[in-house]
């Protein structure tokens, strides 16, 4: 994962779940073969994923490994 603070990229939207209604909710886009992770209070701080880490992430997900 990789950890900056640079601002989003143009062209590409970021996408929130249609269940978030408090406006406090995790905002996820894809630009090529990286994923990008922020919280929406704190836009500025964005996570970064290649698309192995990705993936390892989402499985775990589907796996219950984090809850």
């Amino acid at each position: 994962m990789k950890r900056s603070s640079r601002q989003p990229q143009e062209g590409v939207e970021w996408q929130r779940s249609s269940r978030c209604s408090s406006g406090e909710c995790v905002e996820v886009k894809k630009d090529g073969a990286e994923v990008s992770v922020r919280n929406s209070q704190r836009p500025e701080a964005v996570a970064r994923f290649d698309a192995g880490e990705w993936a390892a992430f989402v499985a775990g997900v589907k796996d219950g490994e984090f809850g």
